[in-house]
C-alpha cells in the first residue's frame, strides 16, 4: 500500500488533462535546452516519470523532448542519467527512433542507457538494433549474463514451425492449408533440427527472426564480452525456455559465457552440415557461403576462449576444408578456414601445409584479379604477420605469387604491400626479391596476357594481333613468362633483355604503367629494411645487383628514371654506412663509371657511382685499396672525361650535365691526392680545360653559366693539387669521421672552405 501523500500525487497524475499535459512537455524542453539543468528542471523530470509511471497505459513523448532525454543518458551527472532512463522506460520508442543510435554513441552510453535498452529487448522492440548496440555499450556483468542466456534461448531453441505467412495459398485455400508446417532445409527437405539462419519457410515467428538477429551478431558479442567478469552459478534458474526444454540437460549446468559458448559450438556445428545441402537457387548458395564465413570464425572465438573445444572442433573444420579445397568458389570461406588453422593448428597436432598451398599458391596463381579476394587475403596476411613470420616458411617463399595482386591492381592494394613487404625481406630473399620488384611492370604485363589468353580471341578488340600476346603463346618464349608467373621463390632468369623486347608494347598499357609507379615506392622500403638484416657480403651483392638492372628495365622512361633515382640514394647510402663496399665490388664499379655511354642514358646513377670511387677508394677507407687499384680507376675515369669533353654528344642525346663533369673533376683530383704520381696528368687536363674555355663555347656545354661553373671548379681543384699534402687531407675522408667532411660534390659550387684554400694558393 501506497501511503497516503503517494496516493494522492498518484491520483493527481493519473487526472492531468492532455492539454496540461502537453504544456507540461513544453516547458519541460525548454528546461532542458538550457546549457546547464538547475533544480527546477531535476524537479520536472521526477514529476513526468510520476505521470508516466501513474497511467495505465504507456504513452509516446513528444519527438523534441524524446530526442533532448536520449541525449541525457550520456549527461556527467548521474542522476539525471538515472531519471532520463526511468522516464524513457514508461514510453513507447519514437517511431524510427531506432536509427537514431549508432556505434559513435553507443560507445558513450553507460549502464543506464544499457538498461534501457535492454528493457526493450525483453518485449522484443526492435531487438535488432538494441542488440547490436549492446556490443558497443559498456554495460555491467549483470547485463552480459542476462543477455548471454537470452541469445541462448534465441540461438537453440526457436521453433521449428514456420510463421503466419504459410497461410496465403490462393482463393480457394482451406482452414486445414493454414496449419503450421514446419520449417525446411534448403534442398526442400523437412527441418529434422533445430532452426538456424539457413531453414526457410513461408513465414518466420518472432523467436525465429530473434535467432537470426543473434547469429549476427554472436561473434561480435562474443569478441567483446569474453573477458568480462560475469556471475559463474549454474543457469538452472535462468531462462524460461532452457529450463522446460528436455535436451541438453547437462550443458544448463553451465555458468552462462560458457553455455552461450557451447550452444554457439552447437548451432554452428549445425550450419556446417546444412551448408552440404543441395541448393535451388543462386542466391541460397551465397547465403551458404557467407554463413560458413560467420560460422567458421564464431567457431574459431569460442575455441580461443575455451582451447578444450579445440579438439572438438577441428574434424568438423578439417572434413570442412577437404570439402571446400578444390573449389576455389569457396575462397572467401577457406580464408576463415585457415585462420582457424593458423590459430590452432599447432595445438591440434594437424598438418597444415595443404591448407597454405591453397592459400599461398592457388589464391594469388588463380585469383589475382579477385578484388575481394586480394582485399580479404592482404588483411589476413597483415592481421597474423608476427605468427607468419615466426611459423610459417612458406610465407616469405611465397612472394612471387603473393606481388600478383600487386602487379594486376596496384592502386587498391598498395597500402597493404607497404606494411607487407618488409616481413618478406630475408637474407635468403633479398636478391630475388629486389628482381622481382624490378620486374612487377613485366609481371603486370603477364598477368594481362594471361587474363587476355583465356578469355580473348587472339587478336584484340580492333583486331590488330598483339605482339606480345603472339610471344606469350609461343613456346620458345614460354619459359620466360612461366618464370614472372612463378609461384615460390628459388628461379633465376638470363634473357630479360629478350623478354623486354617482347613486352615493349606493354609499356603504354594503363596497368602497366599504374604498377610501375608503384615501384620506386616499394623499393625504398626495401633498401630501409634489408640495411637492417644483411652483411657486407649481401650488400655487396645488392650493389651488383644496382648495377646490373640499371640497364635492364622495361621500357618506361619515368619507371627507369624513378628506379635510378632509387638506386643512386641508396648506393650513396650503402657505401657510407659501409665504405669497404666499394672495394668488395670495386672491379664493377670501374667498369660502369668507365663506360662513356652511362654519362647520357645513366646521369642520375653515373653521377653517384663515380662519386663513390672518388670518396672512399683509399686506404684510409680499407686497407686492401693499392696504388694499381686507384691508378686503374684514375685511367677510366680519365677516359670517360676526355670524351665526354673533346667531342660532340651522340646524336639524339643532350649535352652531358655539369654536375657529372665537375664529379668526375673532383674524384679524378681525390684519387691523384692518393697517387701523387697522377697529379701532373690531373692539373694538365684541368690547365686544358681552362685554355680550351678562354676560346669561346664548347659543343659539349650549351649553357655559358654551367661552362663558368665547371670552369671555377676545374680552377679550384688546379689550385688546390698544387700543394699535395694539403690536397690530401681535404680530399680524403677520415675512415673513424662521421661528421661532414669538408669536401662533398653535392653541389656545383664549391664549398667555403675550398675557395679559401684556392685563394690562398694564388696569393703565394
Amino acid at each position: 500500500m501506497y501511503s497516503h501523500g503517494s496516493e494522492s500525487l498518484i491520483k493527481q497524475a493519473r487526472e492531468i488533462q492532455e492539454s496540461e499535459l502537453q504544456k507540461f512537455y513544453s516547458r519541460l524542453v525548454k528546461l532542458l535546452q538550457a546549457k546547464e539543468l538547475s533544480h527546477e528542471t531535476v524537479d520536472s523530470l521526477q514529476r513526468l516519470h510520476i505521470i508516466l509511471f501513474a497511467t495505465k497505459f504507456t504513452r509516446t513523448l513528444p519527438v523534441e523532448l524524446q530526442k533532448r532525454l536520449l541525449s541525457l543518458l550520456s549527461a556527467p551527472a548521474e542522476q539525471i542519467q538515472v531519471l532520463s532512463s526511468a522516464v524513457l522506460r514508461e514510453t513507447l520508442p519514437l517511431s524510427g527512433q531506432e536509427l537514431n543510435y549508432n556505434q559513435e554513441n553507443a560507445a558513450q552510453l553507460n549502464s543506464h542507457a544499457a538498461a534501457l535498452l535492454l528493457s526493450r529487448v525483453r518485449s522484443n522492440a526492435f531487438p535488432l538494433i538494441y542488440i547490436s548496440i549492446l556490443c558497443f555499450v559498456k554495460t555491467s556483468a549483470y547485463h552480459v549474463t542476462l543477455l548471454s542466456k537470452k541469445l541462448v534461448d534465441w540461438l537453440r531453441y526457436a521453433s521449428i514451425t514456420q510463421g503466419g505467412g504459410a497461410s496465403s495459398g490462393g482463393f480457394f485455400t482451406g482452414p486445414r492449408l493454414r496449419q503450421p508446417m514446419p520449417v525446411a532445409e534448403l534442398d526442400g527437405t523437412v527441418s529434422g533440427d533445430f532452426f538456424t539462419v539457413l531453414c526457410v519457410g513461408q513465414g518466420f515467428t518472432e523467436d525465429q527472426w530473434m535467432n537470426v538477429y543473434s547469429f549476427s551478431m554472436l561473434r561480435h558479442w562474443l569478441l567483446t564480452y569474453h573477458s568480462v567478469s560475469t556471475d559463474d552459478r549454474s543457469e538452472v534458474d535462468g531462462s524460461v525456455v532452457s529450463m522446460v526444454s528436455a535436451t541438453s540437460s547437462s550443458s544448463r549446468l553451465l555458468p552462462p559465457k560458457e553455455r552461450l559458448r557451447e550452444k554457439a559450438f552447437q548451432y554452428c556445428q549445425r550450419l556446417i552440415e546444412q551448408s552440404d545441402r543441395k541448393t535451388h537457387r543462386r542466391i541460397d548458395a551465397e547465403l551458404q557461403k557467407a554463413c560458413l564465413v560467420e560460422a567458421v570464425g564464431i567457431l574459431d572465438c569460442v575455441c580461443v576462449e575455451d582451447a578444450s573445444l579445440v579438439y572438438r572442433t577441428f574434424p568438423c573444420i578439417k572434413a570442412l576444408f577437404g570439402r571446400l579445397s578444390s573449389d576455389l568458389s569457396f575462397a572467401r570461406v577457406l580464408l576463415p578456414i585457415a585462420q582457424f588453422y593458423l590459430n590452432h593448428g599447432e595445438m591440434a597436432a594437424v598438418d597444415c601445409e595443404s591448407v597454405w598451398k591453397v592459400v599461398f599458391g592457388r589464391f594469388p596463381a588463380e585469383l589475382f584479379n579477385d578484388a575481394f579476394l586480394a582485399h580479404e587475403l592482404l588483411r589476413f596476411l597483415r592481421l597474423n604477420l608476427e605468427s607468419l613470420q615466426l611459423r610459417l616458411p612458406q610465407y616469405t617463399r611465397s612472394f612471387p605469387n603473393l606481388l600478383k595482386f600487386l602487379a594486376w591492381n596496384s592502386p587498391a592494394v598498395v597500402d597493404d604491400f607497404v606494411d607487407l613487404l618488409p616481413s618478406l625481406v630475408t637474407t635468403g630473399t633479398a636478391v630475388e626479391l629486389l628482381h622481382t620488384l624490378l620486374d612487377l611492370p613485366c609481371l603486370s604485363a603477364t598477368l594481362v596476357l594471361q587474363h587476355r589468353s583465356t578469355c580473348l580471341p587472339i587478336s584484340d578488340t580492333g583486331g590488330r594481333s598483339l605482339v606480345s600476346l603472339d610471344a606469350f603463346r609461343n613456346p620458345s618464349f614460354r619459359g620466360l613468362f612461366l618464370f614472372l608467373l612463378r609461384g615460390e621463390a628459388g628461379d633465376t632468369i638470363d634473357r630479360l633483355s629478350t623478354l623486354h623486347e617482347q613486352l615493349a608494347e606493354a609499356a603504354s598499357w594503363p596497368r602497366v604503367v599504374q604498377c610501375a609507379q608503384t615501384v620506386p615506392v616499394l623499393l625504398h622500403i626495401f633498401f630501409n629494411t634489408v640495411v637492417t638484416i644483411a652483411d657486407q657480403k649481401l650488400l655487396a651483392h645488392l650493389i651488383l645487383v644496382m648495377l646490373e638492372r640499371s640497364s635492364l628495365l622495361l621500357s618506361l622512361r619515368t619507371f627507369i628514371r624513378e628506379v635510378h633515382r632509387v638506386f643512386s640514394c641508396h648506393l650513396l647510402r650503402l657505401c657510407k654506412l659501409q665504405p669497404s663496399l666499394v672495394m668488395d665490388q670495386s672491379h664493377e664499379l670501374v667498369e660502369f663509371a668507365g663506360t662513356t655511354a652511362n654519362v647520357y642514358n645513366k646521369e642520375e646513377m653515373y653521377t653517384h657511382v663515380v662519386w663513390v670511387l672518388g670518396e672512399y677508394l683509399s686506404v684510409s677507407c680499407d686497407s686492401r685499396c693499392s696504388v694499381r687499384l686507384i691508378t686503374s680507376c684514375f685511367e677510366a675515369l680519365e677516359a670517360v672525361l676526355f670524351e665526354i669533353t673533346s667531342s660532340t654528344p651522340p646524336p639524339g642525346s643532350p649535352c652531358p650535365a655539369p654536375r657529372v663533369i665537375t664529379t668526375l673533376m673532383s674524384a679524378l683530383a681525390k684519387l691523384a691526392s692518393r697517387s701523387h704520381d697522377l697529379i701532373p696528368r690531373v692539373s694538365l687536363f684541368l690547365s686544358k680545360l681552362r685554355s680550351v674555355t678562354r676560346c669561346g663555347s664548347v659543343t659539349w656545354c650549351s649553357d655559358e653559366e654551367d661552362l663558368v661553373a665547371i670552369v671555377t671548379r676545374g680552377e679550384e681543384l688546379w689550385s688546390l693539387l698544387k700543394t699535395p699534402g694539403v690536397a690530401q687531407s681535404v680530399l680524403t675522408p677520415s675512415a673513424h669521421v662521421t661528421t661532414p667532411q669538408w669536401h662533398k660534390d653535392t653541389n656545383v659550387s664549391m664549398p667555403l672552405q675550398m675557395r679559401a684554400l684556392t685563394s690562398l694558393t694564388h696569393s703565394q
